[in-house]
């Protein structure tokens, strides 16, 4: 054999066995994939399947990068039990793709909702520990050691430390990769998950808004940045930069029921009912195709919570007999998925109140029950204190003090246990039935005939409304502060700063109908006749295409007749 063959041969060997020991060293599955109770199944897509436009696969094997996408497309919609089991099959096929790991890890996050359950930080913590022991390059790695930094000594720092924690180690990747589109997108939804969620500065709001803008620009059906965007600016102050955004986002994600229900946020913020109404209709419909598909034994809350928006639009529109519709498709349900989300169970004493409420109907809202459902209310406390709160306003203006003082002691209690829970997720909902509390002791001592003592609780408690952020779960107060403050100083004949109160109200909350109705008496009252006609006009404008019986319309009719104006 001549020197040449020789070599060739020997290189060939030693290749052989390079790759037989580089085969040797790729890593197996690791034993701890068994003990982990991932999500698995098909994937329950209603409609097309069509979730977003997005390329995020970073370096796991092409064969998976299509159902990896997938997965993160559904995270940015909150589709979070699909996303998970998406990112498990791209384990199933990959299980050395650290990023699929980051993706379950995420999944289970909520970043923008509620904190996850002990087992959900339980599982997150031991899918991250596969994760870290896989090889990654360092962009990987920096994406890994973000989400772990949620994760880590989760059992003994609180939520908001950590999401702070992985806030900043988001901000580190999106200035280290100024390439990467979803470092920046993602860093925006870590920007709002630490955001002061009941002050009104929107500081947080206002820095994420400008990096998903300017990113949406270019990438206009990208899914995570139109939904981010909605939820940056769903407040008073920023609503409006989000309504060109909104009316695209269902159009993105159309097989998504959060995707459908998002835009009504801002429709909602603007006083668009319709679109709201639009909105939700088709947010419903699909989650009522999803719990279908997945068999589930309660109802989908994505499906109580467009309701909740429903049943808050068609009142708006004066339309009580479709509002009555709404909650008569879920008043008779006991079983919810998930039971214990704040979006299954706030639907289920709201919608009940405002339909008192919104209408006045002091008698309907003292015996108001709350619903018949398989779990304890006992568990939930804002949620029961507006169910008291209602009631105790009923009972204030059906000169029941005695009930009324019971009430109050109620939302004391309560009251107290949200503080009790030391969960900073909670801070909207302290400082909301606070203002319960203080609103109905003012109409207790006002409908005692102490005015002066109830007018100064009352605007103690508007002043405590004007601090408070709304709560993302909830279209709006089942009753605003400042409107019922229009209320009073109507009685007391204070016209004028009764139409003040109205017309903040109608700052804040665009074409409420009693916002609109008492800025329209108000103005009547205080002999301001341009304004009058103005309101009642808005009124009958607002309610137009609606079969409406509600007597503010008769009146409104009749004074613009009376003012030889046009109807």
């Amino acid at each position: 054999m001549n020197t040449s063959k020789l070599l060739l041969l020997i290189g060939g060997l030693f290749m052989f066995l390079n790759i037989s020991s580089c085969k040797n060293k790729t890593p197996k599955p690791s034993p701890a994939l068994a003990t982990i109770n991932f999500l698995r199944g098909d994937l329950l897509l209603c409609g097309d399947g069509q979730f977003g436009e997005l390329k995020f696969s970073l370096s796991c094997s092409y064969e998976t990068r299509e159902t990896f996408d997938l997965a993160v497309a559904l995270l940015h919609s909150f589709q979070y039990n699909e996303s998970e089991k998406a990112f498990v099959k791209v384990i199933d096929a990959d299980p050395n793709c650290p990023m699929a790991y980051w993706g379950v890890a995420m999944s289970i996050y909520h970043a923008a909702w509620f904190p996850p359950s002990k087992e959900d930080l339980i599982k997150g913590s031991s899918v991250l520990k596969i994760a870290k022991g896989l090889s990654m390059d360092n962009k990987q790695r920096d994406y890994i050691n973000a989400i772990d930094a949620f994760y880590t000594d989760w059992e003994t720092i609180d939520h908001k430390t950590r999401a702070k924690r992985f806030e900043v180690k988001m901000e580190q990747i999106y200035l280290k990769y100024t390439e990467d589109m979803e470092a920046a997108i993602f860093y925006s939804l870590a920007l709002f998950s630490t955001r002061d969620r009941v002050g009104k500065d929107y500081i947080n709001e206002k820095k994420a808004g400008k990096i998903l803008e300017d990113l949406f620009v270019e990438n206009p059906n990208h899914p995570g940045i139109a939904h981010y965007i909605i939820h940056n600016y769903d407040n008073p102050v920023l609503a409006q930069k989000a309504l060109k955004t909104a009316r695209r986002y269902a159009n993105i994600a159309p097989s998504s029921a959060h995707a459908q229900h998002m835009p009504s946020h801002i429709f909602t913020r603007l006083g668009i009912w319709q679109e709201s109404i639009n909105s939700n209709l088709q947010s419903t419909e699909s989650a009522r195709c999803y719990a279908e598909s997945a068999a589930l034994s309660g109802s989908y809350f994505e499906e109580l919570h467009g309701i909740d928006y429903l049943v808050y639009a068609y009142l708006q529109k004066g339309d009580n007999a479709n509002a009555q519709l709404q909650h008569d498709l879920i008043k008779e349900r006991k079983k919810f998925h998930p039971q214990m989300l704040m979006a299954s169970t706030y639907p289920l004493a709201a919608i009940p109140a405002r339909l008192a409420l919104e209408n006045k109907d002091w008698e309907r809202a003292a015996n108001l029950k709350l619903q018949d459902v398989e779990l304890n209310w006992e568990q939930f406390p804002w949620q029961e204190a507006i169910h008291h709160f209602a009631i105790a306003m009923g009972a204030a203006n059906t000169n029941d003090f005695e009930t009324v003082e019971e009430k109050i002691e109620i939302l004391k209690q309560l009251h107290q246990k949200l503080i009790a829970q030391n969960d900073k997720t909670q801070d909207i909902p302290i400082k909301l039935v606070d203002i319960q509390i203080k609103t109905t002791q003012a109409w207790l001592n006002f409908r005692k005939n102490d005015l002066k003592d109830g007018l100064e609780l009352m605007q103690e408690a508007v002043e405590m409304e004007r601090k408070t952020s709304k709560h993302p779960v909830t279209p709006g107060d089942v009753l605003p502060a400042i409107e019922l403050l229009g209320d009073m100083l109507l009685e007391l004949n204070k016209h004028e700063e009764a139409l003040a109160a109205y017309e903040e109200d109608l700052i804040g909350r665009p074409n409420r109908f009693n916002g609109i109705y008492g800025a329209a008496i108000a103005s009547k009252k205080s002999g301001n006749t341009k304004k009058a006609i103005n309101y009642f006009k808005q009124l009958i404008e607002l309610t137009k295409n609606t079969n409406s019986d509600r007597l503010e319309l008769e009146e409104a009719k009749t004074y613009l007749k009376l003012q030889n104006q046009s109807i």
